[in-house]
């Protein structure tokens, strides 16, 4: 079993359709095991044996929260792995997300072209991009609040790098990762062997 979240782009809590027991019905009644959320922003987990084909997957989710919900945001699927070696870099090392400092992920739906790198300086004061990691495919970010606004940013990246985006504060990353299954060869739902 393949343990994935789901990070839904455009999710508004305030809406019905968008609370997290709605977007959870959906992957449920897609097949998936475990399903799970984690804050109110659309990262849900989920389980799944089905062949890893991410874009694959992707398709079916989005195509699903349209049919079921309305809902047209975007859906970019990251595997635990990819996440766990993400914050195994510990790419924010020496920086502590607060209310005037935004550690942010930006992840991207498809890699970035090799050839753009390095990744642009934002024209605005107070933002700072740190790099894009590539296995993650991820822009990684901190906002200075005091001088920008974290969707000030969010706005920059997608002039940049179009609407196949979802960004996530590195506080969000770590609880998803932490709630997130180890991944095994179990079949969906059966717990761990006893004694463990």
């Amino acid at each position: 079993m393949t343990s994935y979240c789901a990070l839904l782009r455009g999710i508004g809590p305030s809406d019905p359709n968008m609370r997290n027991d709605r977007l959870r019905g959906v992957f449920t009644r897609l097949g998936f095991a475990d399903v799970a959320s984690v804050i109110s922003s659309g990262n849900i987990l989920f389980r799944t044996d089905e062949p890893h084909d991410a874009a694959l997957l992707e398709d079916r989710i989005q195509a699903a929260l349209q049919q079921d919900l309305g809902i047209e945001g975007g859906t970019i699927l990251r595997t635990r792995a990819e996440l766990q070696a993400l914050v195994d870099l510990d790419p924010f090392a020496g920086f502590t997300h607060g209310k005037s400092t935004y550690l942010t992920v930006t992840f991207c739906k498809h890699p970035l072209d090799p050839a753009s790198e390095p990744f642009p300086e934002p024209d605005l004061p107070g933002a700072r991009v740190l790099g894009y990691d590539d296995d993650a495919r991820a822009v990684l970010a901190i906002t200075d609040t005091t001088g920008v606004k974290t969707p000030d940013l969010m706005s920059w990246l997608q002039r940049r790098l179009g609407t196949g985006i979802t960004t996530r504060t590195w506080l969000t990353v770590t609880r998803i990762l932490n709630k997130l299954p180890q991944e095994d060869s179990r079949p969906a739902g059966v717990g761990p062997p006893r004694g463990t």
